[in-house]
Parts: structure tokens; C-alpha cells; sequence
């Protein structure tokens, strides 16, 4: 069964079953109604310790190359945003708009929902992950924050390939910050 009737099975049937509701309150969902993010990027830190890292930081204009490996703690610190982005939570089950298009998983924050994870695209082909954006964005009367996100995946080695992080933030009567973080992995 390909990916997607089996994908859409899995929304019909969480439709069925979306009115029991979590008993214990938990965070923890016993099916997942969204893509799982936090599982993919656990996956996809197995390994990375081994690879060799060309790393490029921006931040307000001042760029710095180096090559690096990073142990899988640092790994963890690297692509921390992927694990701010999952969704998957019992607040957030009725959230966002979830499409299918070609080889996009789309799920959308519906306009008149609270979130800070607006977007996150993935691309599955053959039922591997090639690559996954996110948008996210935070907004108070002192303070916002835009974060666009992508990592892409080797599809021999289905290992992290590059990726790339890029956040925006403004405080009130202080000039914003940029910063970009771009990487390159060899094994």
C-alpha cells in the first residue's frame, strides 16, 4: 500500500476515534494526527557524530566557514528547531490543515489557531523523507521571531545531507538580528 492511501486511512480513522479525547491530559498522543518530526530527526541523529561538518554562520552580515564534528549532544543543540517544530501534541490536534499534493505533505496552522509552527512541508518519495521545511513565527507587542528551517537527506545513505536554519528576531527599539546557519555533512 503506498504512502499516501495509507496516510489518508490513518487521518480517516483518527477522525473516527479524534472525540474520545486523552483522559490523563498528557502531552503524549497514543496515535499521531501530524507527521512525526521528533521521531525522524531521532532517527536521523544516529551516526551524524562520524561526519564531517562544513559549517557556514552568518550572523548580521559577519560570516564564519569552518569544519567541524560535532558530538551527538551538539547535534542535538545544532537542529533543536526540528524538535521545537513538532506538532503533535493534544493541544494542537485540530491546529492545522493537513494536504496531500505530489510528493508533499503539507500541514498548515489553520488562520484563526494559536501556533508558532505555521508550516512544515515534507517530501516523501517511495516512502523515504527527502527533505522537510518548517515555518515558524512568534509575536508579542515587544518581541517577534521568524524561523525558516530545511534539512535534506542523502537518498542512498537516508543520512542528514545539509540543511540550513535561518532566524529573524526584533526587540522593540533595538535593530533586528539575523542569524543563518548553513551545513554540509561528509561521511
Amino acid at each position: 500500500m503506498n504512502f499516501k492511501i495509507s496516510l489518508l486511512l490513518g487521518f480517516l480513522v483518527l477522525g473516527l476515534f479524534s472525540c474520545s479525547g486523552n483522559q490523563q491530559g498528557s502531552e503524549e498522543l497514543e496515535t499521531l494526527p501530524y507527521f512525526d518530526l521528533k521521531g525522524q530527526m531521532e532517527q536521523s541523529l544516529e551516526g551524524l557524530e562520524a561526519a564531517q561538518v562544513t559549517k557556514v554562520s552568518r550572523i548580521n552580515g559577519e560570516e564564519i566557514t569552518e569544519e567541524v564534528k560535532l558530538s551527538p549532544e551538539q547535534w542535538r543543540e545544532e537542529l533543536a528547531v526540528f524538535f521545537e517544530a513538532d506538532i503533535n501534541k493534544s493541544s494542537l490536534v485540530s491546529a492545522y490543515d493537513t494536504q496531500v499534493k505530489n510528493e508533499y505533505l503539507i500541514h498548515e496552522l489553520y488562520p484563526d489557531a494559536k501556533g508558532y509552527v505555521k508550516n512544515i512541508t515534507v517530501s516523501i518519495i517511495n516512502d523515504e523523507v527527502h527533505f522537510i521545511t518548517i515555518k515558524m513565527s512568534k509575536e508579542n507587542t515587544f518581541y517577534s521571531s521568524v524561523t525558516n528551517a530545511e534539512v535534506y537527506f542523502n537518498n542512498v545513505t537516508k543520512k542528514i545531507d545539509h540543511y540550513a536554519i535561518e532566524t529573524t528576531q526584533k526587540i522593540w527599539f533595538l535593530k533586528p538580528n539575523n542569524i543563518k546557519i548553513r551545513g554540509v555533512l561528509r561521511f
